[in-house]
């Protein structure tokens, strides 16, 4: 069977070219600031947790131009999306949504694949601006918040893309595994926490299994146990019946899965406990979920200052706990933590193999 194939569509100059060479790690496609330097499909393999699939590049798609050779580009872009088993449309947050966006993301809904929403040029830290959540009102679902320039995001944008590919070489094994679910708030530091995780020595990721809904999904680790990546929490700017779903779905998760074994919440080092996340945990207790805290970003700030801001968090927690419950502090750039929360699950894995 050959590889999954994944195109990267969108208008002119929203950095399509940029982004393709930062996923495949070298300078295939022509990075210019004119548009419409890329006018033929470009292919190169991209690999991701383990696993290839074929990435193309294509020209800028203007959807109503006239002109001979950005006509021809758009039939590239067309005959790329066909074969395609996943498409990302690249948007410029410096731009905002246009008219041409409207059209190509209307174009891809007809063709029934998967689309990502790659929100290109964040290039700042933290909280995206207001205007990143125009992009909802492409109809899309979830936008990924992405800098091809300096390579914010672009695991984010994997993890969605890895979500709709099939491999033929997946194995049917561990479909009684038992799951450890990590979960968050949005840049609570997700996503980050399980590649570092997976990419550790101890561990040989062998499959990915994408979850029963497009929001859940389940990596098998050794065999043995799946690490349960789960949308994150406490969306502030979503439509009142999006939030909705996305809360069912945690909840749905959280509260009937017979698997889960241990939940991971992740809270942001850098930050108080706000009340969202404080209402998840009040929540956790009255349904007597176990969970483990994990504070982010650790390297974010020195380690006095982490080490003060981690025990005034602690301090909000027994406010309304008797004990803490078991905490890690992890950074993704430094593997911060890691060892730490490997050892914990194992020990809580060895544990139920001791009591069966």
């Amino acid at each position: 069977m050959s590889l999954p194939i994944v195109a990267i569509v969108g208008r002119p100059n929203v950095g399509k070219s940029t982004l393709f060479n930062k996923l495949i790690g070298q300078r295939l496609s022509i990075v210019e600031d004119t548009p419409g330097v890329t006018r033929d499909r470009i292919y190169a393999k991209c690999e991701w947790l383990n696993h290839e699939f074929m990435l193309v590049d294509t020209g800028g798609i203007e959807p109503d131009s006239d002109d001979v050779i950005l006509s021809q580009m758009r039939r590239q872009a067309e005959l790329a999306i066909t074969k395609a088993d996943v498409t990302v449309l690249v948007t410029d947050m410096t731009c905002g949504v246009t008219a041409n966006d409207y059209e190509v993301a209307a174009m891809l809904q007809k063709s029934g694949k998967p689309i990502i929403l790659c929100v290109n040029k964040c290039d700042g830290v933290g909280e995206p601006p207001v205007e990143f959540y125009e992009f909802y009102n492409l109809g899309l679902g979830d936008p990924v918040q992405v800098s091809a320039v300096h390579g914010h995001g672009t695991g984010d944008l994997l993890d969605a893309v890895y979500e709709h590919l099939t491999f033929s070489d997946e194995e049917e094994e561990g479909e009684d595994a038992v799951n450890v679910a990590v979960i968050g708030k949005p840049n609570a530091g997700k996503s980050s926490l399980i590649n570092m995780l997976c990419r550790n020595k101890k561990l040989a990721m062998t499959s990915s299994k994408p979850g029963k809904t497009r929001l859940v999904n389940h990596f098998l680790i050794n065999r043995e146990w799946y690490l349960v990546d789960l949308p994150g929490y406490g969306y502030a700017k979503m439509s009142a019946t999006a939030k909705q779903k996305l809360e069912q779905v945690i909840r749905n998760y959280i509260n009937l899965s017979e698997e889960m074994v241990m939940l991971f919440v992740l809270i942001d080092s850098r930050h108080d406990i706000g009340q969202v996340d404080m209402d998840f945990l009040i929540e956790l207790g009255q349904s007597q979920i176990p969970f483990a805290i994990i504070f982010t970003k650790g390297d974010k700030n020195g380690p006095v200052a982490l080490a003060k801001q981690v025990d005034k968090m602690k301090a909000q927690i027994l406010e309304l706990w008797e004990e803490l419950p078991p905490t890690f502090i992890s950074s993704s750039e430094t593997g911060l933590g890691r060892d730490e929360i490997l050892g914990y699950i194992e020990s809580v894995l060895e544990q139920m193999k001791d009591n069966q």
